[in-house]
């Protein structure tokens, strides 16, 4: 689903769970947020097909966390791109996206995905691609979680602070977030964003009076 000009929200199914990682291309590049999990990359690239962006034009994978269904295809991706590819994460998460530590909610997994972090990224960095991305640092789901705040086309992808059910924002998932009281102060960080659109990784796009969404979810907090 195309959100804005150069801003496609893509639906990957996995065993019944729809994820919604989000490319973002222009004519010199395109940008990945999230691989999907393991295994996904064939659904990824024609994904990527149907919107008419090759793989061959992706220079960047931006991850907002280190979950398996945001990792997973992060290998696969490193080894058919090699270094024409740049990984950016937040540097909480990096050590267990690299495989130095085992994933918080996933080491029980016997061969996790794992793949080399390039650059690392810090709350209020401004990343100069597709019309500036500014990152935010959203801890809680997990300590490296990052948001991204799109300034052109006014989109937040929340990645997993929060999620949604039929368009509209329901919050933290707090079964899947560890640190709930971090989760909530994270939250209140979007109060300031002039937001028009949000994409939940769980849930899709939430557009509807989403300052307004935002706003009732942090005074119940």
């Amino acid at each position: 689903m195309e959100i804005s000009k150069g801003v496609e929200m893509l639906q990957l199914d996995f065993i019944g769970n729809r994820i919604h990682p989000i490319l973002l291309w222009d004519r010199e590049m395109a940008v990945l947020v999230d691989t999907g999990f393991p295994g996904q990359i064939e659904d990824l690239r024609s994904a990527m097909e149907k919107v008419g962006v090759s793989f061959g034009k992706l220079k960047a994978v931006i991850l907002t966390h280190q979950d398996v269904d945001h990792i997973g295809c992060l290998p696969e991706i490193l080894q058919e791109c090699g270094n024409n590819i740049t990984v950016y994460a937040h540097e909480l998460d990096k050590p267990y996206i690299q495989g130095e530590l085992p994933l918080l909610k996933d080491g029980h997994l016997e061969n996790p995905p794992k793949g080399r972090v390039d650059n690392t990224l810090i709350d209020g960095q401004e990343l100069p691609f597709c019309g500036t991305i500014r990152v935010i640092h959203t801890p809680g789901h997990t300590p490296g979680h990052i948001s991204l705040y799109l300034k052109q086309s006014k989109i937040l992808i929340a990645g997993d602070s929060m999620y949604s059910e039929n368009g509209i924002l329901r919050g933290i998932h707090a079964p899947t977030t560890p640190n709930i009281s971090e989760a909530r102060l994270s939250l209140k960080k979007y109060l300031d964003l002039d937001i028009a659109s949000v994409v939940c990784y769980h849930g899709g796009l939430s557009n509807v009076e989403v300052n307004d969404q935002i706003l009732g979810l942090s005074k119940g907090l």
